[in-house]
C-alpha cells in the first residue's frame, strides 16, 4: 500500500501552496518509509525523493512552494508515499528528465534477474513499477497487474488512471486537479467538495490549459476518446 499524488494547479496561491503540503501530510498514512516529488521547471523533468516520512519531507523541501513553480506560474508536480514491504532502495517516482512515474501496486512477482528474459525489458532499478514507465500501454500490456498511476512529462501533461486493484481519486478546483490516493486523502486534506473515485481503465490526460482528455481501454485496444473543458 502506498500513496500517490498528482496535481496541476494554476497561479498556486498561498492557501493552495497549504493545501499541496496537506495532501502529502494525508497521504503519509499510506506509506512512511519514503516520499518524493516530480516536478516540471525549465523544460525537465526533476526529482527529489528520500527514505523519510512526508512529514520530515514536507518539512524540509515543501516549505517553500515557489520553488516548485514553473516559469508559465503553474505547478505540475507528482508525488509519492511509499510502504516499503522489502528495502528502501529505488524508491519513487521513477523518472528521467522528460518522464516521471508514481505507482501503486504490483506489476509482477517475478525475480528481478528474470526481467529482461520474461518481459524483453532492460530496467535500471529492481523497483517492478519502473515497467510502467517503459510501457506505451501498461493497462493492456499488465492486464494481470494492481495499478494506479499518476504520469508527468516534460510537456506538462499529467496522465492518470487504474484498473480495478488500486483507488484513485480526481478533485477538481476552481484553478487545477489533484489526485489523491482515496477520496478520504481529499476529504481530510479540505479538497474533497468536488472528488469523485477515477473510472477503472479509462485514462485521464490533463494538459497545461486544464484540458482533460479520457480514453477507455479495452483489451482489443482504445475507444471512447473525448475532451472536456472543466476550467
Amino acid at each position: 500500500m502506498c500513496a500517490i499524488i498528482g496535481m496541476i494547479i494554476q497561479r498556486p496561491s498561498l492557501d493552495d501552496f497549504e493545501t499541496i503540503r496537506n495532501v502529502f501530510l494525508e497521504s503519509r498514512i499510506r506509506g512512511m518509509h519514503a516520499t518524493g516529488i516530480s516536478f516540471v521547471k525549465d523544460g525537465v523533468v526533476k526529482t527529489i525523493k528520500y527514505p523519510i516520512n512526508a512529514k520530515e519531507f514536507v518539512d524540509r523541501y515543501l516549505s517553500d512552494m515557489d520553488y516548485y513553480v514553473n516559469e508559465d506560474g503553474n505547478i505540475y508536480m507528482v508525488g509519492h508515499c511509499r510502504y516499503s514491504t522489502s528495502d528502501l532502495e529505488y524508491n519513487q517516482p521513477i523518472a528521467n528528465s522528460v518522464h516521471s512515474i508514481v505507482h501503486n501496486g504490483v506489476i509482477t512477482q517475478e525475480l528481478p534477474e528474470n526481467w529482461l528474459e520474461i518481459f524483453g525489458k532492460k530496467t535500471e532499478t529492481k523497483n517492478d513499477s519502473e515497467f510502467v514507465l517503459l510501457s506505451e500501454d501498461p493497462l493492456i500490456e499488465f492486464p494481470d497487474s494492481s495499478m494506479s498511476v499518476c504520469e508527468l512529462t516534460n510537456d506538462k501533461k499529467l496522465k492518470v488512471y487504474r484498473n480495478g486493484k488500486r483507488p484513485l481519486s480526481l478533485t477538481i478546483m476552481d484553478n487545477g486537479c489533484i489526485i489523491t490516493s482515496t477520496v478520504d486523502i481529499a476529504k481530510r486534506s479540505g479538497i474533497a467538495s468536488f472528488t469523485l473515485p477515477t473510472e477503472m481503465n479509462v485514462v485521464y490526460t490533463f494538459d497545461e490549459s486544464l484540458s482533460m482528455m479520457y480514453e477507455r481501454i479495452e483489451e482489443n485496444g482504445h475507444t471512447d476518446l473525448q475532451k472536456y473543458e472543466f476550467c
